[in-house]
C-alpha cells in the first residue's frame, strides 16, 4: 500500500510540475491540514532522476508557503481574535491550537514566525499570531521565507539523496524533524543571548 501511494504522489507531483508545488504548498501553509513531506519529498526524489530541477523545486515551494502564509495573515488581521476563538474550528483552527501558537509567538517573538515554521503543529498557523499582533510585514515576509526555505531544503534534500527507498523514507523523516527542532531551539538561545546583550548595551 505504502508503494502505491509513493507511486501515486510521484505522479501527481510530476504531472502538477513546479506550479503544482507551489500550490500544494500554499495549501500545506494555510490553515489547511497537509504534510509538506508528502510533496518535497517526492519532489526531491524527481530532482534526483532529473525530472524536476531542485533550484526551481525550492523557491516554488517558498512562494507557495508565503502564499498560504500571508492568507493566515489576512485571515487573522481581518477577523480578530474573538471571530477566531469562536469560529476558528470550521477553518480547522483548534482553540487549543491557535492558544499554542499564540503562547508561542508571545514568548519567542517576532522570530517564531522563522522558528516556528521548523516546528510540526506550530509551523501551518504561526502566522495568525503574527497576523492579530499586525507585525510588520517585511519582517514577517523575511522571517517565514527563511524558515519555510530551510525546511523545504531538508524535505527536499530528503527525497533527493534516499531516493525512492521506502524504508529509508520511513526511518529518517523522524530524524529531520528531530533536527530541525534542534536547529530550532539553537536559533532560539542565539537570539535570546543576542536581544539580551543588545539591551543591555
Amino acid at each position: 500500500m505504502l508503494h502505491d501511494m509513493i507511486d501515486w504522489l510521484l505522479a501527481t507531483v510530476d504531472g502538477w510540475g513546479y506550479t503544482g508545488v507551489m500550490v500544494l504548498m500554499a495549501i500545506e501553509s494555510s490553515f489547511i491540514p497537509f504534510p509538506s513531506e508528502v510533496v518535497l519529498i517526492p519532489a526531491g526524489y524527481l530532482a534526483h532522476q532529473g525530472r524536476m530541477d531542485p533550484s526551481l523545486v525550492l523557491p516554488a515551494s517558498i512562494v507557495g508557503c508565503l502564499i498560504g502564509a500571508f492568507i493566515n495573515y489576512g485571515l487573522a488581521l481581518a477577523v480578530g481574535r474573538p471571530f477566531l476563538e469562536r469560529y476558528g474550528r470550521y477553518f480547522f483552527i483548534a482553540p487549543h491550537v491557535l492558544h499554542k501558537t499564540d503562547a508561542f509567538f508571545a514568548r519567542h517573538g517576532a522570530i517564531s514566525t522563522f522558528t516556528g515554521r521548523l516546528i510540526p503543529g506550530i509551523r501551518q498557523l504561526i502566522s495568525i499570531p503574527a497576523g492579530l499582533a499586525r507585525m510588520r510585514v517585511a519582517t514577517f515576509a523575511f522571517y517565514t521565507g527563511f524558515g519555510a526555505g530551510l525546511w523545504s531544503l531538508m524535505l527536499i534534500a530528503l527525497g533527493y539523496f534516499i531516493g525512492g527507498n521506502e524504508a529509508l523514507i520511513r526511518e529518517n523523516l523522524p530524524l529531520v524533524t528531530v533536527a530541525a527542532l534542534v536547529f530550532a531551539g539553537l536559533t532560539l538561545v542565539v537570539y535570546v543571548v543576542w536581544n539580551h546583550r543588545r539591551q543591555a548595551a
